[in-house]
């Protein structure tokens, strides 16, 4: 079990342990959810700027990289 002391301010130190199996950067978000069992805490991941790009290569399945390259900048002289 952790524990956290609240300060006046309402600023929570979260321990060090936690901070690194969440990943835990300065500047990231957390959730905090109730539910029957009480308050969950969880860091907020955003949408992926990368997650629009997956399955984009899809049909290119079974190709060299050297092929996808020629394709891509045309045969090399």
């Amino acid at each position: 079990m952790y524990r956290a002391k609240v300060t006046s301010k309402g600023q929570v130190t979260i321990p060090v342990e936690i901070r690194e199996k969440l990943g835990l950067r300065p500047g990231d978000v957390l959730e905090i959810r109730e539910t029957p069992a009480g308050y969950v805490i969880k860091k907020h991941v955003s949408v992926s700027p990368f997650d629009r790009y997956v399955g984009f290569l899809r049909n290119k399945a079974g190709r060299t990289t050297d092929e996808l390259i020629e394709e891509m900048r045309g045969p090399s002289d």
